[in-house]
Formats: structure tokens, C-alpha cells, sequence
């Protein structure tokens, strides 16, 4: 048995857990292949609340809950002090406030988080040029062959990555560590917060044996309902049940059901990613009707999914405008573009067009928009003599971007983010 100290990052065999005995502390990892493992899951912790709580001190010990406060707000995260009541992501806040009336509410400040989620990136690329990103809060990455380069397996490297991101950053993550990206995901769930989690090649079939197909990526509450019906409760269950038989009963998610619940992800960790969209949207207090209201309701969100898609380095073909009805269902209306955007300006045309069609006296709970099908950024937004203000109005976006950065956020903007100038300085809606 290989055991780590997760504080000195000192190295040994013992046959059990033991306080490690250069330090101490009993902050120690055990496990037989521990110096054989390279791909990594890192998760930041609550990652807002633990930002929230890092900037004010007086928060430490009080449960933080960040999100909407009005009716209909979500949770976006839940310090574990609140979790301990109840509390989750993704969770109506008035239900939270119910579960933890103590709590306190903070308004998310997405710029501070991409910011911070940005230096704990650029740690992880000083610790290996693998990193993927699934989003800003967390990363596989892949360690191997950098045992020289860091003196050390890559267990201790991330036991000193950890160390720093807590020390320069002021925030805690977990380590999920196994032999591929679906063992090292789970792995990260399992001790929360400030863990290190190994699943090993020997164990790993004895370990999906107990887990829940929830823990299967990209089984959602639909299909675990379905697989329970049909008598797939546990992972290890899957596996007596033929590729054929999964990919005819479940579609082309059967063949990853039958991959994973032997233990096989072949998929590399790539630093280009592959993530499929970038969306943002809002739930409104109010139902609304008003074509201009849900306009306006539509540009910030613009501003937000271009803003991310940029930090991403991407550009991407498709636009979505997603809404929801008053009676929960769901319209989705998609445009694909002559050349790839990375342009709040071009996403508000776009979405502004597929809005109208929609915009016919329905009421409308929530408004989204996202961006898909992606190429490198630096393909996106090209010259076109079609359009000969495109040139203009990727420089005006680009000094906004910069002056943004200079002094934040709200430092400078569009006519339209002010109230009566949501239409370009005018508050009467466009012609249609």
C-alpha cells in the first residue's frame, strides 16, 4: 500500500491509514496503485460561495447560498454549511430559504468567477499542457509522463497543485485520480470538500458494482427512471445485459452504458475540449408577454454566452433561443450562421430574429440563448464584403471587451442595456 501526505507531500508504503510521519498530519491517501494512476477530475469546492466567503471573512461559518433571490430564483451554489440543511444547486431558492431561513443570498458576480476560474486554469496548465476544461470550475487532466519534470507521481503533483490553488487563490478542490476521465469524475464526488479520491484498475469493477446508474454520465432523472423500471439500479447491473440490447432499448447512449459499466473510457484528455454549447438564460419574477420586455431580457444574456465564448477561445455556427411557456414546455428555435460569431452583437441580431416569430402574445417564464457547433476563435467573425459594418462593429465589441477588463464590468456598455435603450438607444421596439 502507497501512501501520500497530502500536507508535506511525503511518500511511503503502510498497511493501513497512519498520521504521516515526517509531519503529522493525518491528511494522508492510501492506496496500492497510487504511483500508477495519471488522469486526474479536479473540482473547486462550491466554487461562488466559496469565492463569496474567501472575499468576506465575517461569512466563514454562516451557510451562503448564491443565486436569484426573487420568487422564482435558483440556487447556482450552496456552501456546505447550507448543504447541511438541505440545500443544493440548482434548488428554487424560496424552497431554500424555507429549508435555511438563516441563510445569507449573494447575486452571483459571473465576472469575478470566470476571473477566478481563470487562475486556477493557469495553475493547472503550469502543472501540464493536458488540461480540459468542462467548465469554469473544473478540469480533467492528464499527468503522464511528468514524473521528471515535477520530481514526483502525479498523486504528489496534485497534492502540491491543490496546496497551491489554496495558498495563491484562497480556495479549496477535490482530486478525483484513476486510469481514465469516467473513474476520475467519480472519484472527485467522493470526498467533498478539500478530498482526494483513487479508484484503481483492480478495484474498479467491485466499485461500479455499488454505485447507482445516476453516477453513469449523462443519465439524467428521465433515463435513471427508465433503467430502474427495466432493472438497471446499479452500474455492475448493465453488465449483464448485451451492446446490442442497450443500443436498441436506450439509443446511442446504450453504448456508453455498456463502456462504462465495465470501466471503459477510451476518451482522451483534450485540451480543445469537447464541449458542445454555451448558453446563458434567466427566469423572470413575472410572466412575460411584451416582445420589447422579453428583448430586453434577451441582450445581457447575449453579452454573457459571447463573453464566455471568447474566455473559451471559440467561435460557433449555430444560435438557439430557447423559451419556456407558462405551462413548462419548452420551444427551441435555431439558426445557423453564414460564418462562425463570437459577437454579443451578431448572437442579439440572431436571436432577436427567431424571437419575433415567437413573440405572438404567449406568455414566457424564461428566455436563453446559446451558441454551438464551434471552431478555433480565431476563424470566427471574419471580413466579409456582404456586410461592410462588421469590420466596425467587431472593433467597437473588442474595445468594450478591453475597457471591461480595465475596469470591470459595468464600466461601459450598449445603449440598449439602459432602461428606454434596449433597441438601440430607443425604447420603441423594432419594425418587424
Amino acid at each position: 500500500m502507497v501512501w501520500l501526505c497530502r500536507d508535506c507531500f511525503e511518500t511511503g508504503t503502510a498497511n493501513e491509514d497512519t498520521p504521516c510521519a515526517a509531519c503529522g498530519s493525518a491528511r494522508t491517501v492510501n492506496h496500492a496503485e497510487l504511483d500508477a494512476l495519471a488522469i486526474a477530475h479536479i473540482d473547486c469546492d462550491a466554487f461562488y460561495a466559496t469565492v463569496e466567503k474567501r472575499d468576506n471573512p465575517e461569512l466563514k461559518n454562516k451557510p451562503v447560498l448564491v443565486g436569484g433571490s426573487s420568487g422564482r430564483g435558483v440556487i447556482m451554489a450552496a456552501c456546505y454549511v447550507a448543504r447541511r440543511y438541505g440545500c443544493r444547486s440548482a434548488m428554487p431558492m424560496f424552497q431554500a430559504r424555507k429549508l435555511c431561513p438563516d441563510a445569507v443570498v449573494i447575486r452571483p458576480d459571473m465576472a469575478k468567477y470566470q476571473r477566478e476560474g481563470r487562475r486556477v486554469r493557469e495553475l493547472m496548465l503550469e502543472t501540464t499542457p493536458l488540461v480540459e476544461p468542462l467548465s469554469v470550475d473544473e478540469a480533467f487532466l492528464d499527468l503522464s509522463g511528468t514524473e521528471k519534470l515535477h520530481r514526483g507521481s502525479p498523486a504528489q503533483t496534485l497534492a502540491r497543485l491543490s496546496r497551491r490553488i489554496e495558498s495563491e487563490i484562497g480556495i479549496t478542490v477535490t482530486v478525483g485520480l484513476s486510469h481514465n476521465k469516467f473513474l476520475a469524475k467519480i472519484a472527485s464526488d467522493l470526498d467533498k470538500p478539500r478530498g482526494f479520491a483513487v479508484i484503481g484498475r483492480d478495484e474498479t469493477l467491485d466499485f461500479l458494482d455499488g454505485q447507482p446508474v445516476s453516477a453513469l454520465w449523462g443519465v439524467g432523472r428521465a433515463l435513471q427512471r427508465r433503467l430502474e423500471k427495466d432493472g438497471f439500479d446499479r452500474i455492475g447491473s448493465l453488465r449483464s445485459a448485451s451492446e446490442k440490447f442497450l443500443t436498441q432499448r436506450y439509443g446511442s447512449i446504450g453504448s456508453r452504458l455498456y463502456r462504462f459499466s465495465r470501466g471503459e473510457d477510451n476518451r482522451r484528455v483534450d485540451p480543445a475540449g469537447n464541449r458542445k454549447s454555451i448558453s446563458a438564460e434567466t427566469t423572470f419574477s413575472d410572466d412575460l408577454r411584451d416582445a420589447a420586455a422579453l428583448e430586453e431580457r434577451l441582450w445581457p444574456l447575449c453579452e454573457k454566452v459571447s463573453a464566455r465564448t471568447k474566455a473559451a477561445g471559440l467561435g460557433g455556427r449555430v444560435v438557439t433561443l430557447k423559451l419556456k411557456t407558462a405551462g413548462f414546455s419548452i420551444r427551441t428555435r435555431r439558426q445557423t450562421l453564414q460564418d462562425p460569431t463570437q459577437l454579443a452583437e451578431t448572437l442579439w441580431t440572431t436571436g432577436r430574429t427567431l424571437l419575433a416569430r415567437e413573440a405572438n402574445g404567449a406568455a414566457y417564464r424564461l428566455i436563453g440563448i446559446g451558441l454551438s457547433d464551434f471552431i478555433d476563435g480565431k476563424l470566427a467573425d471574419p471580413p466579409t464584403l456582404a456586410d461592410p459594418d462588421a469590420q466596425r462593429t467587431r472593433i467597437v465589441e473588442r474595445t468594450i471587451d478591453d475597457l471591461r477588463t480595465r475596469f470591470g464590468q459595468d464600466s461601459i456598455g450598449k445603449g440598449r442595456r439602459l432602461p428606454g435603450g434596449k433597441f438601440g438607444g430607443t425604447s420603441r421596439p423594432p419594425s418587424r
